[in-house]
């Protein structure tokens, strides 16, 4: 049996002809943090689109628990969050309860008819990311960090093994995204949730993540970051030689 939760083999991907992944493998195991780095137009969210199969690669192969992606039918398995939450509709008069209900996976009706054992499943996903006190309060009154602790919960509620999310921290403050990975430390340490997540800032994230897959060029680049790693050669596969390397530390 496949030991890889996901497995991407020798997967190319094109936009009419302009081709973004060529030839790429990676591997994803149990209970791994991954970031995904890499410069604008590097294919970070099409690889996560592939990973989840929103998207079909031309060519080569990807698995997920094993089991090829066109047959996988366990999607309760997975909670994914893509860039468009952050265009939720600020007006749109949903509380925090009745979001986090939308994610239910059995088709339940309307919202506002979750009740009873659905109810229980949506105080307890609120309970995990600290928002189990607004959960009648309107989404839109949220700040930007609540906003997304609502929308991992909402991805919680079908207890998924793995959590892939695309550029969530875009737009939140430094200490809202300090208790967001902190967060994500406790639904490693305490449901061994397999995350993986497309991040702009490089530095930060590299921090936190045990495995780290830079894009560039249509390439993938494998960095285990548990080993000693060296930034700048990093930097230098993404952007090119002309790269300056400035740490700083707030």
């Amino acid at each position: 049996m496949d030991r890889h939760v996901i497995s991407v083999e020798n997967v190319s991907f094109s936009y009419g002809k302009n081709r973004v992944l060529d030839d790429i493998s990676l591997y994803v195991d149990e209970g791994d943090f991954v970031g995904i780095i890499g410069p604008n137009g590097s294919a970070k969210t099409t690889l996560l689109k592939l990973m989840v199969g929103l998207l079909k690669p031309e060519k080569g192969n990807i698995k997920m628990f094993g089991k090829d992606i066109k047959d996988f039918k366990e999607f309760y398995k997975i909670g994914y969050i893509s860039q468009h939450v952050r265009e939720f509709n600020q007006m749109f008069p949903a509380t925090v309860e009745e979001v986090v209900g939308a994610g239910l996976k059995a088709g339940k009706g309307f919202i506002n008819r979750i009740k009873g054992e659905d109810k229980d499943k949506i105080d307890e996903v609120l309970k995990k990311v600290e928002m189990i006190d607004y959960k009648k309060q309107k989404v839109g009154n949220l700040s930007g960090g609540q906003k997304q602790r609502v929308f991992i919960a909402r991805a919680l509620i079908n207890n998924p093994k793995i959590l892939l999310m695309d550029e969530p921290l875009v737009g939140v403050d430094l200490d809202s995204q300090n208790k967001f990975y902190s967060l994500l430390d406790k639904l490693k340490r305490d449901y061994n949730i397999t995350i993986i997540m497309v991040s702009h800032d490089i530095g930060i994230i590299s921090d936190k993540v045990n495995r780290l897959f830079c894009l560039s060029n249509g390439k993938v680049y494998d960095h285990d970051l548990t080993k000693d790693i060296d930034g700048a050669s990093i930097l230098k596969s993404l952007y090119g030689e002309n790269v300056k390397l400035l740490l700083h530390k707030h």
